[in-house]
């Protein structure tokens, strides 16, 4: 019998692959006129107030409790507050394509820390996967140390070290005390809200008053789009994927988003591609593919 073509599942597969790979252009051209916490504080109001509406009109919209609100909270500042809003800082002053580049160092970082905690065993093909990875870093930097001697460049660096790391811990910490998802949106609400009124505080902090009339047209449009298709469209079709195949088989997808990004920033902003970019690139997504690669036997098992 011939197997049926799941056509919502390859349009959620899709979905993330192309939604998420323009998220970074959507946030170079958003920082562009609008300081990057407003930005961000924006992007989160908008997707709660979806969600909110979302969760209205399905009558699920609850109290979830204290301790998952404690634990909603912690996944909100690190994934959300530090990782989402550094990336965010960062693409101030470096190119979206670097930017997305460094960011798919992550599950790397995530299987070392996995393997130090004990939740992962280590393995010879992880540990090859994380080599090749980081010699894709070495590409990135190797002509370019001298370039971290530039405030605006060395501080995007460091923000996005920081983004990393908070994405990391995120994803360990969901690892080791999270077990199936449940109530998907109900938590990104109380996620989206708390690292709204949190980032909201941070654009006070750091760049004052709104003054609105000098943000550009593109830029409003750029996180109004991170809004609506970056947080809710993206992690929707995100999840909806998790619930068909497993999460090995969508993370694959983050090799698409890189090159995505890559390519566009190429393309509409005109951002320098060279041939270290190139080879790091390969570099780096080949070390994630090895690190993460299970043969269907070791799925089962699992």
């Amino acid at each position: 019998m011939k197997p049926t073509i799941d056509l919502k599942l390859i349009l959620a597969l899709t979905g993330v692959a192309l939604i998420w790979g323009t998220t970074y252009l959507g946030i170079r051209v958003a920082v562009s006129s609008i300081p990057a916490w407003y930005v961000t504080a924006i992007r989160q109001t908008i997707a709660s107030l979806i969600i909110l509406v979302i969760l209205m009109k399905q009558k699920e919209l609850k109290w979830i409790g204290w301790s998952n609100l404690k634990r909603q909270i912690l996944l909100s500042v690190l994934m959300v507050v530090i990782a989402n809003g550094m990336t965010t800082v960062a693409e101030k002053t470096i190119p979206s394509g670097l930017t997305s580049l460094i960011n798919a160092t992550n599950p790397l970082l995530v299987f070392l820390g996995c393997v130090f905690l004990g939740i992962q065993k280590a393995s010879l093909k992880g540990f090859i996967g994380v080599f090749i990875g980081f010699l894709g870093i070495v590409f990135i930097f190797r002509d370019g140390i001298s370039d971290l001697l530039e405030p605006g460049y060395r501080n995007g660096i460091l923000s996005l070290v920081i983004a990393v790391t908070g994405w990391t811990i995120g994803t360990i910490y969901s690892k080791k005390h999270s077990g199936k998802p449940q109530y998907i949106f109900l938590n990104l609400f109380y996620q989206f809200v708390f690292s709204a009124i949190v980032q909201l505080g941070l654009a006070l902090v750091f760049s004052g008053k709104a003054n609105v009339s000098e943000w550009k047209a593109e830029s409003i449009f750029a996180a109004v789009y991170l809004a609506i298709f970056g947080s809710v469209l993206g992690y929707f079709c995100y999840h909806y994927a998790l619930k068909k195949v497993s999460a090995s088989e969508v993370s694959i997808l983050t090799y698409f988003n890189t090159v995505i990004a890559i390519f566009l920033g190429w393309l509409i902003l005109n951002e320098h591609v060279d041939l270290d970019l190139i080879v790091a690139t390969v570099l780096i997504i080949a070390g994630v593919f090895i690190t993460n690669y299970k043969k269907k036997a070791e799925i089962k098992a699992a």
